[in-house]
C-alpha cells in the first residue's frame, strides 16, 4: 500500500505542477465601452420645467439632473389600485416567468461548463472479466486454464488550458448570464410601463365615451326639436337631414371607442397575467392619478449604466470578445493529462488487499500545424465582435433618441394641455353665457344644445391631453432605466 500512496502523491504533484504552468488567457481582455461624449439629449436646451395649466394633471414638471429613480417609480403616480395591479403582475406574469427561467438556464449552463472544465474529472471503475489461457499458443506445455480477473481503479482527466481557451469560454457564458439578467430587468421595466399606459388609456377612453354620449344625447335632442318644428311648419325638412348626419356620425364613433376600451381591458388582463374575463380588473379614472412634479433626468454618460437594453448590448459585446479569445486559443498547443490508479487481482477479496497495483500517467500535447479552418474561425469571431460593437453603438443611439423623443413629448404635450385647458375654459364660459341668455329668453334652446356639444367636444380633446401627461411621465421613467444603479 505504501507503493500506492507514493504513486498517488506523484500523480497529484504532476497535476498541480502543470496546473501552475497554465498561462494567462490569450486574446484581448474585455474593456467596457467608453462613456458617451455628449452632454445633452436634445440639440436645443430643454426648459427647466414644463408649462402648467389650471386643470387636472396640469401641474408643471421639473427635470432634476442626476435625480434618484425610484425602483417602484409607478408609485409616483399616486394610485393604490395601480400599485397593487403592477405588484401582482410582477409575481404572475408569464413573460417574466419565461425570462426568469431563461436566466436560470444560463446560470446552470455556466455552472455545468465550469464544473466540467475548471476541475479534474474523476471516475471510479470496477470491472471483472473471465479469461482462458492456453500455454500452447506461446509454445509452452501444459493444460489450458480459466480464471477471473478483477479490476478496480480511479481515473483522472484534466485539460490544462495552457492558452486560456476554457477560461475565455466560461467568460462568454458568464457574459450570457449577464445578458439574460438584463433582459429580465428590461422585461420587468417594460411590463410596468405597459400596465401604466394601459391603465391610463382605460381611464381616457372611459371619459371620452362618457363625453361622446353626452354629445350624442344633445344632438338627438336637437334633432327631435327640429323634427317637431318641421311638423309644426316652422322649419324645412332639409334642416332635419342636415342634423341627422352628425348624429349618426357621433353614434358610430361610440362603438369604436367602446371596442378600443374593451380591447384595452383585455390587454390589461394579459399584462397582469390573467385571462380576459377571468377576474374583474380595477377601473381607473384620470382624477385618481397624480402627476409627478419632479422627474429624474440621468445625464447621457450615466444612461449606459442604467438602461437594461444598453447593458444587455454590452453583455453581448463582452461575450463576443471572449469568443474571439476562444478562437485564438485554438491556435495554441492543447495539453491533456490523464492518470489511472487501481488494483488488479484474481479474486474480489484480494482486490483491495494483496492485489497488484496498476497505474498509468498519460500526457498528450497537441499543436495545430496545418488547419486552414482555425484562422478562418478566428476571423469569423473577430467579425462577430465587430458586429456586436456596431450593435452596441446602435442600441446606445436608439436609447438617446428615445430619451430625446420623450423629453420633447413632455415639453410639447404640456404646452398642448395649456392651450386645450384655455379652450375648455372658453367653452365652459361660452356655455354658461348661453345658459344665462337662455334663462332670460335671449337665446333659443337649440343654441344652448349647440354650446353644450362644443363644450363636450373640447372636453374630449382635453381628456386626451391629460392622459398624455401621465403616459409621457411613465415613458421617461422607462427611458431612464427605471432604477439608477451604481457603477460598481
Amino acid at each position: 500500500m505504501g507503493n500506492v500512496k507514493t504513486i498517488s502523491s506523484y500523480i497529484l504533484f504532476v497535476f498541480i505542477l502543470f496546473s501552475l504552468l497554465a498561462g494567462c488567457a490569450v486574446g484581448p481582455d474585455f474593456k467596457r465601452p467608453e462613456t458617451l461624449g455628449v452632454a445633452t439629449y436634445t440639440a436645443t436646451p430643454m426648459p427647466e420645467q414644463t408649462a402648467s395649466a389650471p386643470t387636472t394633471l396640469g401641474e408643471s414638471q421639473r427635470f432634476v439632473e442626476g435625480g434618484w429613480v425610484n425602483p417602484q417609480w409607478w408609485h409616483e403616480l399616486g394610485s393604490p389600485k395601480l400599485n397593487a395591479l403592477i405588484n401582482d403582475a410582477l409575481e404572475s406574469s408569464p413573460t417574466l416567468a419565461q425570462s426568469q427561467a431563461v436566466l436560470h438556464q444560463a446560470q446552470e449552463l455556466y455552472a455545468a461548463q465550469a464544473g466540467s472544465t475548471l476541475y479534474p474529472q474523476v471516475d471510479a471503475d470496477l470491472g471483472s472479466q473471465r479469461q482462458r489461457s492456453n500455454p500452447s499458443t506461446l509454445g509452452q506445455t501444459g493444460d489450458a486454464r480459466e480464471f477471473s480477473l478483477y479490476n478496480a481503479g480511479v481515473g483522472v482527466r484534466y485539460n490544462l488550458d495552457l492558452a486560456g481557451g476554457t477560461r475565455r469560454a466560461l467568460e462568454a457564458l458568464a457574459a450570457n448570464v449577464d445578458y439574460q439578467r438584463y433582459q429580465l430587468e428590461g422585461a420587468r421595466l417594460t411590463l410596468a410601463a405597459n400596465i401604466v399606459t394601459t391603465a391610463v388609456t382605460q381611464a381616457r377612453l372611459a371619459a371620452q365615451i362618457q363625453a361622446t354620449e353626452a354629445i350624442l344625447a344633445s344632438q338627438v335632442e336637437q334633432l327631435n326639436l327640429t323634427q317637431e318644428r318641421v311638423r309644426l311648419g316652422h322649419a324645412a325638412p332639409d334642416e332635419v337631414l342636415a342634423l341627422q348626419t352628425p348624429v349618426e356620425q357621433t353614434r358610430a364613433g361610440i362603438p369604436l371607442l367602446r371596442n378600443q376600451l374593451q380591447q384595452n381591458d383585455h390587454l390589461l388582463a394579459v399584462l397582469a397575467g390573467q385571462a380576459p374575463g377571468a377576474k374583474v380588473l380595477p377601473l381607473f379614472s384620470l382624477r385618481e392619478f397624480t402627476l409627478p412634479t419632479d422627474l429624474p433626468l440621468i445625464v447621457p454618460s450615466e444612461l449606459v449604466r442604467t438602461r437594461p437594453d444598453i447593458q444587455a448590448a454590452e453583455a453581448i459585446l463582452h461575450s463576443a470578445n471572449a469568443e474571439y479569445g476562444v478562437a485564438i486559443a485554438k491556435l495554441y498547443p492543447q495539453l491533456n493529462l490523464s492518470a489511472n490508479l487501481g488494483s488488479q487481482a484474481l479474486t474480489t477479496g484480494a482486490l483491495f488487499g494483496s492485489g497488484s497495483a496498476i497505474w498509468s500517467l498519460v500526457g498528450q500535447l497537441t499543436q495545430p500545424l496545418f488547419n486552414l479552418g482555425l484562422p478562418a474561425e478566428k476571423r469569423a469571431a473577430l467579425a462577430a465582435f465587430d458586429a456586436a460593437a456596431a450593435n452596441y453603438r446602435n442600441v446606445v443611439l436608439e436609447a438617446l433618441r428615445n430619451v430625446a423623443d420623450v423629453l420633447r413629448a413632455l415639453e410639447n404635450d404640456a404646452q398642448r394641455l395649456t392651450a386645450l385647458s384655455a379652450a375648455d375654459a372658453a367653452a365652459q364660459g361660452s356655455l354658461e353665457s348661453m345658459q344665462r341668455q337662455y334663462a332670460l329668453g335671449a337665446a333659443s334652446y337649440v343654441q344652448l344644445l349647440i354650446a353644450q356639444q362644443q363644450s363636450q367636444q373640447t372636453r374630449i380633446n382635453l381628456i386626451e391631453a391629460q392622459a398624455r401627461r401621465l403616459v409621457d411621465s411613465a415613458a421617461l421613467y422607462q427611458a431612464m432605466g427605471g432604477e439608477r444603479k451604481s457603477d460598481g
